[in-house]
């Protein structure tokens, strides 16, 4: 095992899950106001109401595929007589189908970022740097489902024996950086670009993906109150609820009225 192995498959990626991690941490405690997607809906809809479901779906659908696929061992889901074919199946063409979604999705929103005046002048450099390395990783993970899936055979690279149990292993703080010395160029690229992303992850607007309205579950109603018209003699009888709202001047003077 080489150095540079080492520095690849075990420094790099510790590297990249601390500065995630940390990152989000530094970001929410002192940066909230900016803890936003800085939403552009207001200067275009037609192409973000396509673009946005296309890509949002197409990456939760990617992101439970991954989980699966890389997280669960592989004895695990034979187990419960889920098999390889099965697998390979949904894994492959469910996965491709979600990726195709993805892309399409991001390139929709990317050229809408482009063509839009307003929104191409709300963009920033962050915002232009976050969408190439957003891309990356998606272009090389269909890639490398094209190439060693789709076109690899019966049940294509069994990803599984080598890149799963290595990143597992980091996980339990083992690592076998052994495991990824025969790992396709494919998924090598594939992985470096997707812990080049989670590095850059806190710095931009897609800190949004950790936010979720929770509160709004709990939080008071909105209290919206009448302004129906009084009776004749500018008064009326007491009851329950919230009084109407009036102006300063015409509570004054319904008050010298009543009095």
């Amino acid at each position: 095992m080489s150095a540079g192995q080492v520095l690849l498959w075990v420094v790099f990626p510790y590297v990249a899950i601390a500065v995630f991690v940390v990152g989000l941490v530094w970001r929410y405690r002192y940066d909230k106001f900016g803890w936003t997607t800085r939403s552009s809906e207001l200067y275009e809809k037609t192409l973000l109401r396509l673009g946005s479901p296309l890509f949002h779906f197409g990456i939760i659908f990617v992101g439970l595929g991954h989980f699966m696929g890389l997280l669960i061992p592989k004895d695990w889901t034979e187990a419960v007589g889920f098999r390889e074919t099965a697998y390979h199946f949904i894994a492959t063409y469910m996965g491709s189908v979600a990726g195709v979604a993805t892309l399409v999705g991001l390139a929709l929103l990317i050229y809408r970022r482009r063509v839009t005046g307003p929104v191409f002048l709300a963009t920033t450099r962050v915002d232009k740097f976050m969408y190439v390395m957003l891309a990356i990783p998606i272009l090389l993970g269909m890639w490398a489902t094209i190439q060693l899936q789709l076109l690899g055979g019966a049940h294509g690279y069994d990803y599984r024996e080598t890149i799963s149990p290595w990143l597992r292993s980091l996980l339990y703080f083992q690592p076998m950086p052994e495991l990824m010395t025969d790992v396709p160029l494919a998924f090598k690229l594939h992985i470096a670009a997707a812990f080049l992303l989670f590095m850059i992850w806190p710095f931009t607007r897609l800190v949004h993906a950790f936010s979720a309205p929770v509160q709004y579950s709990t939080r008071p109603y909105i209290v919206y109150r009448s302004r129906e018209e009084t009776s004749a003699s500018g008064s009326r009888g007491p009851r329950r609820g919230w009084e109407p709202s009036v102006a300063p001047r015409e509570r004054r003077r319904r008050t010298s009225t009543n009095t």
